[in-house]
């Protein structure tokens, strides 16, 4: 049975990054209240929209119930949450998705095994415990192969990609003791996502296919709608309509695939909240993912999915800073062209500091503005 959350009420967010960010605008716009709790000192993303910011570490569960307590549903922008502090929320407040979703999705092993016994398309993989374990796997699988941690792992932090078996015992020693698995090597045309949203009513929203393009394991561009044939944006979808289904999910979730030249789809990751390719949708749409996210947790009506036109995405890395300040006046010329930085004071190079959304009559064209513009960014200023 549904629990609706209405409009004055206090929605709680464990984590504190650009995504709660994103959220926090969504959800005060439509009228609540966001109470951010994550281990980072005050000013973060997330905290400079909330209204409270808590900071307390996740195995604190003194200030973690203590938050519970003041909120009227609990939901993340983070998954890699520890699941006492899930629990601990549980027993004073819903918490959307559950935490047994987040137990599973949170480690690849346990993410693979639950697509692989649910018959969804994944490639093959071994579980590596032992060295004699990636010798067994490598002889199984073949080389290339990909050898991953099991746990907390994003943007291709912790992997290894083995070429020739002699690579082997190198790649292991990097796993300093860590659970790992070993997964066969995918020869993929393309990177896609479908960025979806399931209702505590089981109801269930879609933004099409999202075509991605990375640069050293970081997301470069988005774009929608992505060059897929129907068939396998059909089947995309359907995808992850049904691990949402399986899962009992609710919220806003992505499912990440590779194409093959063939078109067939294997699932690469599950990501139980919004997705950084689905900030495309942050404007160029009607409902962008963080309302979506909004109205799952809190018992409202999914709304609209639909673009108004063509968009594109570009991410913005702390790479783009170190001629100094960008040239954001240039990045702007074009009225298509819509800015969003997330607040943070420090740009790294890898950081991702913000992006840059584009929307056109035709995907190419939203492609070509959003890169044009991002170029303009090192662009020399006017009074430099």
């Amino acid at each position: 049975m549904a629990e609706t959350i209405l409009p004055n009420s206090t929605i709680g967010v464990f984590g504190s990054g650009q995504l709660g960010r994103m959220f926090a605008i969504e959800a005060r716009k439509m009228g609540y209240r966001v109470h951010t709790f994550s281990p980072d000192s005050r000013g973060t993303p997330t905290g400079q929209v909330a209204d409270i910011e808590t900071t307390a570490d996740y195995d604190d569960i003194a200030a973690v119930t203590k938050f519970a307590k003041s909120v009227d549903v609990v939901t993340f922008e983070f998954e890699n949450v520890p699941s006492a502090a899930v629990a601990a929320s549980a027993k004073f407040v819903s918490v959307h998705p559950k935490g047994e979703i987040l137990h599973t999705t949170q480690n690849r092993l346990r993410e693979k095994t639950f697509l692989s016994d649910n018959r969804f398309p994944v490639a093959e993989f071994r579980h590596i415990e032992t060295l004699d374990d990636l010798y067994r796997g490598l002889q199984e699988l073949g080389t290339p192969a990909v050898l991953k941690t099991a746990g907390f792992g994003y943007d291709g932090k912790g992997q290894t990609k083995i070429k020739a078996k002699g690579e082997a015992d190198a790649a292991f020693e990097a796993l300093n003791g860590d659970d790992a698995i070993l997964e066969a090597y995918v020869d993929f045309v393309k990177e896609v996502s479908v960025v979806c949203a399931r209702g505590q009513d089981g109801s269930f929203a879609h933004f099409g296919v999202i075509e991605n393009e990375h640069v050293d394991h970081i997301l470069d561009v988005s774009f929608a709608p992505a060059h897929l044939p129907e068939k396998a944006c059909v089947e995309a979808v359907g995808i992850a309509q049904s691990i949402a289904e399986t899962l009992g999910y609710v919220g806003t979730m992505c499912v990440e695939f590779f194409v093959k030249s063939n078109d067939r789809l294997l699932v690469n990751e599950i990501a139980p909240r919004p997705h950084n390719s689905g900030h495309l949708t942050f404007g160029p749409c009607e409902t962008s993912q963080f309302e979506q996210q909004v109205r799952a947790v809190c018992g409202l009506r999914l709304g609209s999915t639909d673009f108004y036109r063509p968009a594109a995405m570009a991410n913005l890395l702390g790479d783009i800073w170190q001629n100094g300040d960008p040239n954001w006046a240039a990045a702007l010329f074009d009225p298509n062209v819509k800015l969003h930085l997330y607040g943070k004071t420090e740009p790294r190079r890898g950081r991702k500091m913000g992006h840059i959304t584009a929307t056109a009559d035709t995907t190419e064209a939203a492609l070509q503005l959003v890169k044009s513009a991002r170029f303009a960014l090192s662009s020399a200023t006017a009074d430099s």
